[in-house]
């Protein structure tokens, strides 16, 4: 067994493993009857990747069909059969395999009866990345995963070679993976929901950034979260290369099962393969060979954060072979992602910061130590498990206010009340303009809500959008 396994597994789950593995010649031999399940980005990807490679594909999907026409007519005119409202016997007909949206919970009772019948679930990453013999860089973590796989993806552009950013960043490999050019180095953002299902990925090149406590209303227990997140090198041989910071205990922790070629990063102590940062300075070090790139000073994103995520990036691409002078280039030139510590606006001395991406108290934290100036936070949403004393230190150092929002409103308020100024708003809007009020020139407004958007918003691009929104009105009032 390898190290991190789940702690409920059963041996239904172990008979799906060798069930799966089974179907996977199967898979490269003629068609199979696969349902698909949901209808969101992934499961209509993988539902048309696999109609267009020959299999015969059912899609079910949990909304009712009158939140789903556009997909409906995706499906019709694919020839896919489809239900909506729930998942019915129908996808355990004639089927053979599962591909599964990240979005469902393990627990979720059309899995478990999937395992029950020995039908093996995959996700959708595991099924497209079957489908093609490129390279993939693939990236994960509990926060910079958007910032790295775009940082590789304009690198290596900029360079001279063609790579494509999709997985959990927006776009799902299934729908790139067979028109992408020949030469197409794939990066992939890997979320754990997504590599849960994965038993034969194998990428060129795996980024952990940080192991830290997150989506454990999906997975249950800290040690199933970081199983999945390990699975994105389980299959990696020492022709592949791991590349993890060394300074996130999580990510340092490598499973004893791991077997590919490690590349360390760090900017606190010295490492013997990979690269460090040492007085100001990002260097790459090949055992006692030492390669200065460039001064931190010279990154355009910032953040001790944005340091890793840059390092982590200038190690992926060393692997492909880009020179020194084009990853500098690059590290100097890429302004960021939307929705992470992306500057709106700046309205009577007082910059508008979304960082809506921040589904969680370490991004938060990550934020919070990014600006020197003061700061007035607006948080909240829907929490888990969030333990706010983590933001103690920098709360009580840079920060002048606290505007709190959503589901977590009171918890936020009577931990911060106490340290800092605190404001309960009813919603955004009010939050905004309560955060005008509160702040004086040369404060940033950061909203950075440390809490999942889903009591509010359909996601954490909806809510950034929405908080745009609400800064540019601020000009017209």
């Amino acid at each position: 067994m390898r190290a991190f396994a789940r702690t409920n597994n059963n041996s239904n789950a172990m008979s799906s493993i060798f069930a799966f593995k089974a179907s996977l010649i199967k898979l490269e031999q003629h068609g199979m009857n696969i349902s698909v399940l949901g209808a969101a980005k992934s499961g209509m990807a993988a539902a048309l990747l696999a109609k267009r490679l020959g299999h015969e594909v059912f899609l079910s999907e949990f909304r009712p069909s009158t939140d789903c026409s556009s997909e409906i007519t995706v499906l019709d005119a694919a020839g896919i059969p489809w239900e909506m409202g729930g998942h019915s016997e129908k996808v355990f007909e004639n089927c053979e395999l599962i591909i599964s949206s990240p979005g469902i919970k393990p627990s979720a009772p059309v899995l478990l009866q999937a395992d029950h019948k020995g039908i093996p679930v995959i996700s959708e990453l595991e099924f497209a990345s079957r489908h093609t013999s490129q390279p993939i860089i693939a990236v994960t973590g509990t926060n910079g995963k958007t910032t790295t796989t775009s940082l590789i993806s304009y690198l290596l552009n900029r360079s001279g070679r063609t790579a494509i950013a999709c997985g959990n960043i927006g776009t799902p490999l299934s729908a790139v993976v067979m028109d992408a050019p020949a030469d197409t180095i794939f990066v992939v953002e890997c979320s754990s929901y997504q590599l849960d299902r994965c038993v034969s990925f194998r990428p060129r090149v795996a980024i952990v950034l940080n192991i830290t406590p997150d989506h454990l209303q999906y997975h249950g227990t800290v040690d199933n979260y970081a199983s999945a997140k390990w699975k994105i090198s389980q299959n990696q041989s020492l022709a592949d290369t791991l590349i993890l910071c060394d300074d996130d205990s999580g990510a340092a922790s490598v499973p004893s099962s791991i077997t590919a070629s490690i590349l360390r990063l760090s900017a606190t102590h010295p490492v013997q393969q990979g690269m460090l940062m040492r007085d100001g300075a990002l260097v790459f070090i090949d055992q006692h060979k030492e390669e200065f790139l460039m001064h931190q000073g010279e990154l355009c994103l910032p953040g001790i954060h944005n340091v890793y995520n840059s390092m982590a990036a200038a190690l992926a691409a060393r692997v492909f072979e880009i020179r020194n002078e084009d990853i500098r280039d690059s590290l100097m030139s890429f302004s960021g992602v939307e929705h992470r510590l992306e500057p709106v606006r700046v309205i009577g001395g007082v910059e508008y910061v979304n960082d809506s991406k921040a589904t969680n108290i370490n991004a938060t934290w990550y934020a919070l130590q990014a600006y020197q100036r003061p700061i007035v936070l607006i948080a909240g949403g829907r929490g888990d498990n969030n333990e706010y004393s983590l933001l103690d230190a920098l709360v009580q150092k840079n920060v002048r206010c606290i505007i709190a929002i959503g589901e977590e409103q009171e918890a936020i308020f009577q931990h911060f009340c106490a340290m800092v100024r605190c404001i309960k708003a009813d919603d955004l809007s009010q939050a905004v303009r309560d955060a005008s009020e509160q702040a004086e020139p040369d404060d940033v407004v950061l909203f950075s809500p440390a809490c999942k958007s889903f009591d509010m918003f359909m996601n954490y691009e909806h809510r950034g959008e929405v908080f745009k929104e609400y800064v540019e009105s601020l000009i017209e009032a």
